[in-house]
């Protein structure tokens, strides 16, 4: 019998636990352990971590090895010792993460959560298994024949991969597919449905004035190669897009979030969400802020507060999915999502974002804070006024107007206030700004013609 005077500096904790007496909640801890990261029981230590010890003889440890045994599944059998703690006998029960997972306690499952134990959800039931016998959910093949998927995408996809010369695809596309296990035993997978079929999952995306106020909305159902970039063309369309010079002659382009951060955050809601649930990802854009909302809290034993670190390990639920994200060199290396976000919005002061999980869900926030603007020395008024303001950046009104026109060129002037829900007197005010700086033209006869935005300013 050895001698542990440092157990009398331990507290409880995700892997330590005190008991006074073996029982019940003893295998149940030892099950969460099991299932979590593993962990330690001192027996004959109460909750203040006074040592009461216990009458210990060499029997009794075989007693509970077996009602430890008996009462488990898959059966686990911890390490059992002997100390002495101020002339007390102390049993340590170590037991390390369980290979094959989950294990139950009587047909119950448990996790370990700080220095309690919580019973699993059937979600987490599933989870568990899946990520202990490293099984990602969208490698399952579907009942769907090849002909469900799009041949142009397909071919699109192998463009891409090649292009990134991540890995080369010289086969025909079923032999690629195969190998990127995309198609297996002849069936397509979820993750090859999700990627270049009809997969009956949508991303629902509004404009929002208000958290009740709708002012436009879009539900989408494509395949995520089409999708994604319907998706990046809604938003574009309606958040403030302004422009500066850094001395040429082309003035830059600025949009009101990165439209990169604004990418990762769409790739981590389709690549991590989970799809055994149905329910939509939603995006909602506000004046000042956009929030990604995905069925799935985060996988495995990551947690939000690991997210604040750059040197987090990313757990990843769907694997094809982000595999093939990897291969066509949108997704740059597994588990560096959001370090990456860090990094960029470093150098925008005015966006920042939050993370959280609500129920089933997470959810990312990208808020926007107008940087505010110096005081002027002297107001100006006409022309000057208005280059002026085009050098510093265009009004948010002519930006809003600006992007719509970009996306949806050739409308009048009925059309455009009807879309963009903006009093015709209003807009009346913006195009004439807009076109004396260059922004806008009017192409077409005055009965059927619109107005087209410029993509560039031809400065003499």
């Amino acid at each position: 019998m050895g001698q542990y005077m440092d157990l009398k500096k331990l507290k409880e904790s995700r892997h330590v636990e005190f008991k006074t007496s073996f029982g019940k909640e003893c295998i149940i801890t030892l099950a969460a352990f099991a299932n979590t990261e593993g962990g330690r029981i001192l027996l004959g230590i109460d909750d203040k971590g006074t040592v009461t010890g216990v009458d210990f003889q060499p029997e009794i440890e075989q007693r509970y090895l077996n009602e430890i045994k008996l009462s488990t599944y898959p059966q686990i059998m911890p390490d059992i010792e002997a100390v002495e703690v101020d002339g007390k006998t102390v049993l340590i029960f170590k037991i390390s993460e369980y290979p094959v997972k989950p294990v139950s306690y009587k047909g119950r499952y448990y996790k370990r959560v700080k220095n309690s134990n919580h019973q699993l959800s059937l979600d987490e039931i599933v989870n568990l298994q899946l990520q202990s016998l490293n099984i990602s959910y969208d490698a399952y093949p579907v009942k769907e024949s090849l002909q469900a998927l799009d041949e142009k995408l397909l071919e699109k996809f192998v463009q891409k991969v090649n292009a990134m010369g991540r890995v080369n695809l010289n086969d025909d596309l079923l032999t690629n597919m195969t190998k990127l296990k995309l198609i297996q035993s002849g069936q397509p997978t979820l993750a090859a449905m999700l990627l270049f079929g009809n997969h009956g999952y949508s991303i629902h995306i509004g404009r929002f004035k208000s958290e009740d106020t709708i002012l436009d909305d879009l539900l989408i159902k494509e395949p995520l190669l089409k999708a994604l970039d319907e998706v990046m063309l809604f938003i574009k369309k309606h958040i403030n897009l302004s422009f500066h010079f850094d001395g040429s002659l082309e003035r830059k382009e600025q949009w009101q979030y990165p439209l990169d951060v604004i990418r990762e955050l769409l790739l981590n809601a389709v690549v991590h969400r989970d799809y055994k649930h149905t329910t939509d990802i939603v995006i909602k854009i506000f004046d000042d802020k956009i929030i990604f909302t995905n069925p799935g809290r985060l996988y495995g034993d990551l947690t939000l507060k690991d997210l604040e670190r750059d040197d987090y390990i990313s757990s990843i639920r769907n694997k094809l999915l982000a595999e093939s994200f990897y291969l066509m060199g949108d997704i740059e290396r597994y588990g560096t999502g959001f370090v990456r976000i860090r990094k960029t919005l470093k150098q925008v002061p005015n966006v920042s974002f939050i993370i959280d999980e609500m129920g089933h869900f997470f959810r990312v926030q990208l808020i926007h804070r107008p940087v505010p603007a110096p005081p002027s020395e002297k107001r100006t008024s006409g022309n000057e006024g208005i280059n002026e303001g085009l050098t510093e950046g265009i009004t948010e009104g002519i930006n809003q107007l600006y992007a719509y026109i970009l996306q949806n060129p050739g409308n009048r002037l009925p059309e455009l206030a009807a879309a963009l829900n903006i009093p015709r007197k209003t807009l009346e005010r913006w195009i004439k700004v807009g076109r004396e700086s260059g922004l806008f033209e009017f192409r077409g006869s005055k009965k059927t013609g619109g107005y087209h935005a410029l993509a560039k300013r031809n400065d003499k």
